[in-house]
């Protein structure tokens, strides 16, 4: 099993565009199948290759799951990144990573399938077993907001821990989105960052 700073180094690696409409078909299928019911021929009927060059380039269906959870990882990682650079501010900035990151990983198509249509699979990884999703999290997290952190702050923050409550929030909310913390309505959820996040790490709200 991949270290944590490995998976991280991975997610953060530029995608490969070789094989891109391959995972495209994959994604296509296990979102209308789910991974279990989806099969390798059902793969590369989609993506118009033969079986035995779909198995070439991947083993076993596990290892194309991988695959795909990585690219939708790097994905993950670049709207973030994307709506960030859109924010001139600092304080902006950090409201707006912490919105795109719950509402990114809340929204997630796959991942919504998969709480609704096979949560065996996926619960485990996300509850009992999440140590590393939830440090994966939190390294990228914690680097971003020592990034974007005013250099004006007036308090010292541990940023780690900080973005461990944000990486664990995140993941409560995916898994539980009914509640009080907006999901759905961007400015409520900005608005719920500046009163929530930005006093926990120095930065008047």
């Amino acid at each position: 099993m991949p270290t944590v700073p490995s998976m991280l180094e991975r997610i953060l690696d530029n995608p490969v565009k070789d094989g891109e409409q391959l995972l495209e078909s994959a994604l296509s299928a296990f979102l209308d199948f789910g991974i279990k019911r989806t099969s390798m021929g059902e793969i590369a009927r989609r993506a118009g290759i033969s079986p035995a060059t779909l198995y070439r380039r991947f083993e076993s269906k596990n290892d194309l799951v991988e695959a795909v959870s990585l690219r939708e990882a790097q994905r993950f990682v670049a709207e973030i990144d994307e709506r960030v650079r859109t924010v001139a501010d600092s304080d902006d900035q950090l409201v707006e990573i912490f919105v795109a990151f719950i509402s990114a990983i809340a929204g997630n198509e796959l991942l919504r399938r998969l709480l609704r249509t096979e949560p065996d699979l996926i619960l485990p990884r996300l509850t009992t077993d999440a140590g590393p999703i939830i440090a994966v999290g939190r390294i990228y997290l914690a680097t971003k907001l020592r990034e974007l952190r005013p250099t004006d702050a007036t308090e010292d923050f541990d940023a780690d821990l900080v973005a461990e409550i944000m990486a664990r929030l995140a993941l409560s909310l995916a898994l539980t989105p009914d509640g009080l913390i907006p999901l759905d309505d961007l400015e409520a959820g900005r608005d719920f960052a500046r009163r929530i996040l930005l006093p926990m790490i120095g930065v008047a709200g």
